[in-house]
């Protein structure tokens, strides 16, 4: 998953929708992440001639606040957000590419107090999970669709009906239990075992540490687990096609699958990089913390860490998005090659090379997302519903 950058201010639905995005354009106007590290390109370098409003206004922008893209991979497809819209591909079984995608407005963009830092992290977090739940609900109804026609022209109609209808609730289900799992696993676990295991829990900075350590070493565990199952393999791939995208439309090459195969499918906005900070981010500042604790209460426990250290994880998400954000722009720096170096690694478990007919779905939702013209012939849909029986 890519992280979409905040900008300060950027054009509404209405103006959005207005642009007309050429292939010559090259489409400027990004930050090169990963690319040319505080080299920033807007859009009032590119000609008049090539991109204008209807009105033939040429659109001014400030190369302070670049225009951001991020997203996720989604069950045989890839989710692509733009400041404006959000835009989900997926490939059906029969071949064919369904779209969906709507105008998005985040909290940031309504209301100016989740524009301050670290707070627009926390909540722009949030809101990424909604959405990132939302899209992968809607690729798995596709899915479940294309189980269907295929079950009914076996003639068991009646019995797919019924499984339709248990997959969808042991879906939601599912993602509540990973949710709380997450929790219990990556957060809670590791404050036992360090408690259990190690007599250092008044020491604060020694505790969080080890604790950090645990932590880190459950999530690679972890990833390297579920990267053997056949089916998240497949994920991970369209997870590198989503890179690829990014990666080429950040370079300003052109947006089609022969440039997007030589992108690197590693970047250093990915959410991938983001846990790693996040896992480093939650050693300082529970340390810190901890460390207040013990000297106002006298000792620290572990029912009193789990009690302040849980409210504390929207502030570790917020903190580490700014890392995130600043790594990035410095990315093309040796101090900043540095540090984003042990994410890039991780993502040599959470990405895989794509084939061309995944990068060309990640392509599409990202044209899509941006307003771009996709001369491929793809379905667009809000319901699943709407897909043809076929």
């Amino acid at each position: 998953m890519l992280i979409p950058l905040q900008r300060e201010k950027h054009l509404d639905s209405k103006e959005f929708e207005t642009l007309h995005f050429l292939p010559a354009v090259r489409y400027g106007g990004l930050w090169q992440a990963g690319v040319q590290g505080d080299n920033w390109r807007d859009f009032s370098e590119v000609s008049k001639d090539n991109y204008l409003t209807e009105n033939k206004q040429e659109i001014k922008y400030d190369p302070s606040k670049p225009l951001q893209v991020g997203g996720q991979a989604v069950i045989e497809g890839v989710m692509m957000r733009a400041p404006g819209r959000i835009a989900t591909a997926v490939r059906r079984a029969n071949g064919d590419i369904v779209v969906r995608k709507r105008e998005y407005k985040s909290l940031a963009e309504k209301y100016k107090i989740f524009k301050l830092p670290i707070l627009r992290g926390a909540v722009g977090l949030i809101e990424m999970m909604f959405v990132g739940i939302e899209t992968l609900n809607f690729s798995a109804e596709v899915a479940m669709h294309d189980i269907d026609l295929q079950e009914r022209a076996k003639g068991n109609g009646k019995e797919i009906k019924k499984k339709k209808s248990a997959s969808n609730l042991r879906l939601a289900l599912t993602v509540l239990f990973a949710l709380a799992l997450g929790i219990a696993i990556f957060f809670v676990t590791p404050l036992i075992i360090t408690t259990k295991l190690f007599s250092i829990e008044q020491n604060a900075f020694g505790f969080n540490i080890i604790a950090g350590l645990i932590r880190l070493t459950i999530l690679l565990i972890y990833l390297l687990a579920i990267s053997m199952m056949k089916d998240v393999k497949r994920l991970f791939q369209y997870h590198g096609g989503e890179h690829k995208a990014v990666m080429t439309f950040e370079s300003n090459k052109e947006l089609n699958i022969d440039s997007a195969l030589l992108s690197s499918r590693f970047h250093p906005r990915c959410g991938t990089s983001f846990i790693l900070i996040v896992v480093l981010a939650s050693m300082v500042l529970f340390s810190i913390f901890d460390s207040l604790l013990i000297m106002w209460l006298g000792k620290i426990t572990l029912f009193v860490r789990l009690l302040t250290h849980l409210p504390l994880i929207p502030l570790v998400g917020g903190i580490s998005y700014e890392f995130i954000r600043w790594s990035g722009r410095k990315s093309n720096t040796t101090l900043g090659k540095i540090l984003i170096a042990p994410g890039l690694w991780m993502q040599k478990i959470t990405t895989k090379e794509p084939d061309a007919s995944q990068v060309d779905v990640a392509l599409i939702a990202m044209k899509c997302a941006l307003g771009i013209d996709v001369p491929q012939q793809v379905s667009y849909v809000q319901l699943v519903s709407e897909l043809a029986e076929k």
